[in-house]
């Protein structure tokens, strides 16, 4: 196993290249339970795309070689053919980006034509991430998505055709009125579909968003937290039994193979690089992320300077902690050897081992789908 930062790094993670994520800040509308940042505004797409160039040049001697890229937002799938076409040659030219490494695409299914995939197909996207959310016309209604069940269906057909055979599908659970047996029907929907990937995540009434004030206002009701644990726990259980590995609290995948390269070194604590307004970006030892307002992002390129709004470095007990945070929210778990287990500590271990949430290898504590329910506290235990 290699080392990192002095934790040790997640059984079966990539090795080789950094991540490279490119924030697209541009929707054709804005979903009221979305907190990442976006404009509805097209006219600076130009003016954003030399700026990405921009900032990627001035990283282009701290991180060379990249084997995941993800382009996520935001909307990337409304961009024109000829403006992503342009991302992805400024993006090669800069940096060295494996071909055969995972090169994720964001998108909503009402901008999926037939010479978009066969664009993207031929540009290297290799996997598709299609924002679907429910499998229900009138949640699809709730959510103020701007596609149907009929539309969705329609563009993961188009995208087998194009011969994309790498797919990942987001869902959300715990609407106002959905059961367990209407969240049922949208499962066995899912299933019936057979992506490769799927994210599925409980609808949250995020700070700013129409979302919050509404339900803030009274105006709509979440489920209560024995509901969202019943929904977290039958999503868990539902595609286990149809071959899904539930590998993080909020993704599934049909083996080990169609895991999130990308997404996975987040959890691992691999380097990553973040282009564009809000993106984060993290070196191993220190993070800084961009400011979220693409006006202030265009100006300080325009003059030459990096974007970025913040910064910090990570103490190693920081590190430790962030790798155990992070760590419990993964099927692999945390290593034994990264804890202090003293005789208090061993109690609780085995307090969390009775009550079904943590199982304990020679080498590893792993939690369970109920231990995936608490992931946030788990750390905390073990300080």
């Amino acid at each position: 196993m290699e080392e990192e930062n002095g934790v040790q790094e997640e059984r079966g993670a990539v090795r080789g290249g950094d991540g490279l994520y490119i924030h697209v800040p541009f929707c054709r509308s804005r979903c009221p339970y979305c907190h990442f940042y976006s404009t509805v505004d097209p006219a600076f797409i130009p003016q954003w795309v030399q700026a990405v160039g921009k900032e990627a040049d001035l990283y282009r001697r701290r991180f060379t070689h990249f084997d995941s890229l993800y382009l996520g937002g935001g909307t990337p799938s409304l961009l024109p053919e000829a403006i992503l076409g342009e991302i992805l040659e400024t993006l090669n030219r800069v940096f060295s980006i494996d071909p055969c490494g995972e090169i994720t695409l964001e998108a909503n299914p009402g901008d999926l034509t037939p010479g978009k995939l066969k664009h993207w197909k031929a540009g290297g996207i290799n996997r598709i991430s299609l924002g679907v959310q429910s499998l229900n016309d009138r949640e699809l209604e709730f959510l103020k998505r701007r596609h149907t069940v009929a539309e969705a269906r329609k563009a993961i057909d188009r995208i087998r055709y194009a011969g994309f055979d790498n797919l990942n599908l987001d869902f959300i659970y715990g609407l106002p009125g959905q059961d367990a047996g209407t969240w049922r029907q949208t499962l066995e929907g899912i299933a019936a579909l057979q992506p490769e990937h799927l994210s599925c995540y409980e609808l949250t009434a995020e700070a700013g968003t129409p979302l919050d004030r509404d339900v803030r206002s009274g105006k709509i009701g979440l489920p209560g937290e024995r509901e969202r644990r019943a929904f977290f726990l039958q999503t868990s259980s539902f595609l286990e039994a149809r071959g899904y590995e539930h590998y993080e609290v909020s993704n599934f995948a049909r083996g080990t193979a169609h895991y999130a390269r990308h997404n996975r070194k987040y959890w691992n604590r691999r380097r990553y690089l973040g282009l564009g307004p809000s993106a984060h970006s993290f070196d191993g030892v220190r993070r800084w992320w961009n400011g979220r307002s693409l006006k202030r992002y265009l100006e300080m390129l325009a003059r030459g300077r990096r974007p970025a709004e913040g910064e910090e470095t990570l103490s190693p007990e920081q590190r430790r902690l962030e790798a155990l945070l992070l760590g419990f929210r993964t099927r692999s778990g945390v290593a034994l050897a990264d804890l202090s287990l003293n005789p208090e500590r061993r109690k609780v271990l085995r307090a969390l081992e009775s009550a079904g949430k943590i199982i304990q290898t020679p080498e590893r504590l792993i939690p369970t789908p109920k231990g995936f329910l608490v992931a946030d506290r788990l750390p905390l235990l073990f300080c």
